[in-house]
């Protein structure tokens, strides 16, 4: 790769570098002299790489001083929601999700953070983190208690992302009831709980996992996330907690929902049965007495009757009549 095709690449790869200072103004920082500006009191270097290459993460490590188990699952990704220690620094994986086109898009973010530095790695489906710096430029007492205000603001918009998808989960839910108590059986209301389940398990996933992460930080970790930084910390541990929440009720419902909608085809099937079996005994009674006519034999006396004819038709109207209106009465029809 050529000098300007690497330039070209890592400036999709790079979407922020910038040293703060502790009045929360940034600065821009050359890639190569992030070593050099580290150490700076207070202050804090904030990088942010999307899906890099192996080359850059390595250049990473270099400047950062990072394991390199950590910068391996960053460029591997496709872990599992983890926290991890290595040194001076964190290591946080979290899986993450949003709303796109109508869908859910889900991805991954690998956070490194240091006494001095914060180190964003996305994948996939994340949003960017602009508005977390935004709110750390806007309150410098934000990097007054550290970088443990950054990761605050970080995990802070991480879970926010997750309540959208939550309401319009619940949503869905809404309408899937509504047509589960409907009159009429549709085969694709059935298709449409089992796709939300599925989608609940996935959330699911990516959603419980953080509560560990969250009481690790709010327990662990001093030297890195502050006192006054635990304070900010238990409110995103509590929404952390909502959510879980909601997507367990969520998963009980539709469990509910489901099996209602198995009574209720059952019950549908026994109502359509019931009626077949009326109906069916309204036709055995005029099929027997005809029937009974049907025998080819000479010796029967009613045939020679004048009013035979009309005395066997007025029989089976009139069995047929207290039939169905005894049926009627039943529910059978």
């Amino acid at each position: 790769m050529d000098a300007p095709s690497l330039l070209e690449s890592r400036s999709e790869q790079i979407r922020f570098i910038a040293r703060y200072d502790r009045d929360g103004n940034a600065h821009e920082l050359d890639l190569d002299r992030i070593s050099d500006a580290l150490g700076h009191e207070g202050g804090l270097i904030w990088v942010g790489l999307f899906e890099p290459d192996e080359t850059l993460l390595f250049k990473m490590q270099v400047e950062f001083d990072l394991h390199p188990l950590a910068i391996e699952d960053a460029h591997k990704a496709h872990q599992r929601s983890k926290i991890e220690r290595f040194g001076n620094s964190l290591f946080i994986v979290v899986n993450t999700a949003q709303m796109l086109d109508g869908g859910i898009v889900y991805g991954e973010s690998h956070l490194f953070l240091g006494t001095d530095f914060i180190l964003t790695v996305r994948h996939g489906g994340t949003l960017s983190f602009s508005g977390a710096r935004e709110r750390c430029a806007k309150n410098p007492d934000y990097l007054g208690n550290g970088t443990g205000m950054a990761l605050y603001t970080v995990l802070d918009q991480i879970v926010d992302n997750f309540f959208p998808i939550i309401a319009h989960h619940e949503q869905a839910l809404d309408e899937l009831e509504e047509a589960i108590l409907s009159s009429s059986f549709q085969k694709d209301t059935i298709i449409r709980l089992y796709r939300l389940r599925t989608e609940l398990t996935k959330l699911r996933l990516a959603v419980s996992p953080l509560q560990d992460i969250m009481t690790t930080l709010l327990e662990f970790h001093g030297d890195l996330v502050r006192e006054e930084v635990r304070v900010y910390l238990r409110d995103v541990h509590d929404h952390v907690i909502r959510l879980n929440e909601s997507i367990d009720t969520m998963r009980d419902t539709l469990s509910s929902a489901m099996a209602t909608n198995l009574s209720l085809v059952t019950v549908s099937q026994g109502d359509t049965m019931k009626r077949l079996a009326g109906w069916a005994a309204l036709l055995a009674a005029p099929t027997l007495i005809t029937s009974w006519y049907g025998m080819n034999f000479a010796d029967m006396p009613e045939l020679e009757w004048q009013l035979g004819y009309p005395l066997v038709g007025l029989t089976i109207i009139t069995i047929c009549f207290m039939l169905y209106r005894g049926l009627k009465k039943a529910g059978w029809l």
